[in-house]
């Protein structure tokens, strides 16, 4: 007798989207390792090959995952920094505190962004890593145009923050830091980086 989930048809308004955030549940209970199309298409109520629709293989679907993942993170930073004052100080710790919370409560979903970039033909993920450096290089030049900052490149200057902010994220993540230091530590962060990026008086 024929499984009924291969003859079930697909009734949901996105298909895209619903196996995208199964995915994201199953990345984050279960790690990458073990996401597979025919669970996620059991999962939500489709056939088989109804995510073949969208997702040729299941490498398609990590890298459309990852993909989504570098646009929530970007749209998270902007959204941060439009409620910020437009002093450069409160920017860059709106920014900071966004991208670690980001990270700790997104890390399997992180360390899939980032491995993924590196892999060969994976040309609109490295796009879309693109935005949210673009985006604190943004912060770093105003800052720079506002005379708190010293003069430099800003794209070196954010990484030297960003590297900052990840190290921190994968010490929580990693559980070497408990979760509830967490601000505490991104706001020595951004201080210690603040005072040693002022220009010299």
């Amino acid at each position: 007798m024929p499984d009924a989930t291969t003859e079930r048809p697909y009734h949901h308004g996105n298909l895209r989207t619903a196996l995208l955030d199964a995915a994201e549940r199953s990345l984050r209970e279960h790690g990458a390792d073990r996401l597979a199309l025919r669970d996620l298409a059991r999962e939500i109520g489709v056939s088989h090959a109804a995510p073949r629709r969208h997702f040729p293989d299941r490498q398609a679907l990590l890298d459309a995952l990852a993909e989504a993942g570098f646009a929530r993170l970007d749209a998270v930073l902007r959204s941060a920094l439009a409620g910020a004052d437009d002093d450069f100080a409160a920017r860059v710790r709106a920014a900071a505190v966004v991208y670690a919370r980001f990270a700790t409560e997104n890390a399997a979903l992180l360390e899939l962004m980032y491995t993924s970039k590196h892999r060969a033909g994976a040309t609109r993920i490295v796009a879309a890593a693109e935005a949210p450096m673009r985006l604190l290089a943004e912060v770093i030049t105003e800052g720079q145009a506002q005379g708190a900052l010293e003069p430099g490149d800003p794209e070196r200057i954010g990484i030297i923050l960003f590297a900052t902010l990840q190290g921190i994220a994968s010490l929580v993540n990693g559980n070497f830091v408990p979760p509830d230091r967490l601000d505490g530590l991104v706001e020595t962060a951004v201080e210690q980086f603040l005072r040693g990026a002022r220009p010299a008086s």
